[in-house]
């Protein structure tokens, strides 16, 4: 059996099952957040304190953070390992999707906590 170490998941299983699983978070959250805007006239500043004050909200955008990440990760591992061919090239690319994932995802935390 042959693995590659840097998949998100132990197998291609894993990895299109959590490519799914993330896509119904990342489509709950958007199809949320458009119903949010669509039934609010204005969101000003106190309706989108007044939404992140709601734990489980905050709890359903980590996790959308989380499934946004995993799925950026195995879309961008799997384009990448079937186009670029040279190792250190791709290495580099993979390299910086994760640091950027990475990033993002903790800056994406501390904005949701620190409101």
């Amino acid at each position: 059996m042959v693995k590659s170490v840097t998949s998100l998941g132990r197998s291609g299983l894993h990895d299109w099952l959590w490519q799914r699983v993330s896509a119904v978070v990342i489509a709950s959250y958007v199809l949320f957040m458009g119903g949010y805007f669509a039934t609010h006239a204005s969101v000003d500043f106190a309706a989108w304190q007044a939404l992140f004050q709601n734990t489980a909200f905050k709890l359903f955008t980590l996790v959308f953070l989380v499934g946004l990440s995993a799925h950026a990760w195995i879309g961008l591992w799997t384009v990448a390992t079937d186009y670029v061919k040279p190792v250190k090239i791709r290495f580099v690319l993979q390299s910086a999707v994760i640091i950027a994932s990475v990033m993002y995802f903790l800056w994406g935390v501390q904005v949701i906590w620190s409101v």
